[in-house]
């Protein structure tokens, strides 16, 4: 009895402070576009090549118990087991991000999590705090827009978000971007009132129907869901062109400059067989890079590159990546030993380098995958990251070029509905963040909270 209760009070580990509540499966990466003149990754080198993944989906803000058809962004995280290691592609469902700084996210965090004293969703600091960083507006309209509550996780978009880079034979670097489109269609609870009725009928709509699809795939569905992959590409001379950031993930990269190009298939064909050793348990992190695919001066996928790693040693343990569903499928060998939950010790290799006893050294094949040199110069200092930079054009173009009125329509009301809902100083500066995007999306939101229809810039 002893033995049982004891075992009873340590089944739970801690949830993740952000996409705790999500749902996982598994299948393969299959490339149908080599890419060996970009990179060297064995992923993309010959068209058939298939290559196993793992993907969670999940929502952000919410708990493990939160409903599935909340009004939040989708994580939509691929883990590839290559024969050269993990490569971790962790992205959303959205192409751009609240901020561009990473000492900014765990303020956004802290602003979107319960009041400190009512123990509530606070208002007053989702929109204060969405309304002093105008850099996020762009993403808060795709959020409150008919995209922002999919109607499964089988009827989303993923993107890699961030700005990455091909590295091929040649130590040549080339920027990427990686987008994966749902081919089961875009589907959306478009209706607010509906994605509230799922969510107290069932709110794990999204993990039943992401289960049910792969599950009864032989079945009524006669297909595993799957996603075709893309990626746009940049040279280094092309980013010094640009009249915005490539690497600002406030930004997208527009297609007609940088068009999508067809590169493979992602397909789901296996649930977990056990949620908590093969969904709980996985853990993903951006700085899990194979040869060929690297980072860039993506401010916050810096950040990111450090920050999920360390998340993982506080929830899961200092050995976390040596659990079934985090191990590279060739083994592997370095110098960290011992700690909590050690699974595979090396047993008596050395654990320091050099050394003259035949443990592992430095890898002789680095000089031939790693990004080629780059010069800098330029005065070290905290720079913030650019409130003052344009953060209104490509909101403006996704207001007056991608929604029709119909989507227009709803984007307001959604604002309005939640706008509201925060203290009247707070909706007036919202209110002038989105009139500066436009003067007629400016005025609707006015007329809606205000019943006026002429805005008055703060």
């Amino acid at each position: 009895m002893i033995e049982h209760i004891s075992h009873f009070h340590r089944e739970r580990i801690p949830e993740r402070i952000v996409h705790a509540k999500g749902a996982g499966a598994f299948g393969y990466f299959e490339c149908t576009k080599e890419l060996t003149q970009y990179t060297s990754s064995k992923v993309f080198e010959t068209v058939g090549k298939e290559t196993q993944i793992a993907v969670r989906f999940s929502t952000v803000a919410g708990n493990m118990g939160s409903a599935d058809t909340v009004r939040d962004p989708r994580g939509f995280a691929l883990k590839f087991y290559t024969e050269e290691g993990i490569w971790d592609l962790v992205g959303n469902n959205t192409p751009i991000f609240f901020m561009r700084d990473p000492i900014l996210f765990p303020m956004f965090i802290h602003s979107q999590k319960r009041n400190p004293v009512t123990n509530m969703r606070d208002w007053d600091a989702f929109w204060d705090y969405l309304s002093l960083t105008p850099m996020s507006v762009h993403q808060v309209m795709i959020l409150f827009s008919d995209r922002g509550i999919p109607k499964g996780h089988r009827h989303q978009h993923g993107y890699g978000a961030n700005t990455f880079s091909f590295i091929n034979k040649d130590r040549k670097l080339t920027w990427c971007k990686f987008i994966y489109k749902t081919d089961q269609g875009i589907e959306n609870f478009e209706d607010p009132a509906e994605a509230e009725r799922v969510a107290g009928a069932d709110p794990d709509y999204a993990i039943r129907d992401l289960y049910n699809a792969i599950a009864d795939a032989d079945g009524y569905l006669k297909k595993y869901p799957s996603w075709t992959f893309y990626v746009q590409l940049m040279t280094p001379e092309q980013a010094k062109q640009q009249k915005f950031d490539p690497f600002d993930i406030t930004k997208v990269w527009p297609h007609k400059d940088f068009p999508l190009i067809k590169v493979g298939k992602l397909v789901l064909n296996r649930n977990p067989s056990n949620y908590f050793a093969e969904v709980e348990q996985l853990a993903f992190s951006p700085s899990n890079l194979t040869p060929g695919i690297g980072d860039s001066p993506d401010r916050l996928l810096q950040g990111r590159m450090y920050s999920y790693q360390d998340a993982h040693r506080y929830r899961l343990g200092a050995n976390f990546q040596q659990l079934p569903v985090n191990k590279p499928v060739n083994p592997t060998n370095n110098f960290q030993r011992d700690g909590l939950m050690c699974i595979y010790n090396q047993g008596g290799a050395p654990n320091y380098y050099p050394n003259s006893f035949g443990g592992p050294g430095a890898d002789p094949f680095a000089s031939k995958w790693t990004p080629p040199t780059m010069y800098f110069e330029g005065y070290e200092n905290y720079y913030p990251q650019y409130y003052e930079e344009d953060n209104y054009s490509q909101p403006k173009v996704f207001w007056e070029k991608v929604l029709d009125e119909g989507a227009k329509s709803r984007l307001v009301n959604n604002l309005a509905g939640s706008i509201k809902l925060a203290n009247k100083d707070i909706q007036n500066r919202t209110v002038d963040v989105f009139s500066c995007v436009s003067e007629d999306l400016g005025n609707r939101l006015k007329h809606l909270l205000f019943g006026e229809t002429k805005i008055v810039h703060l």
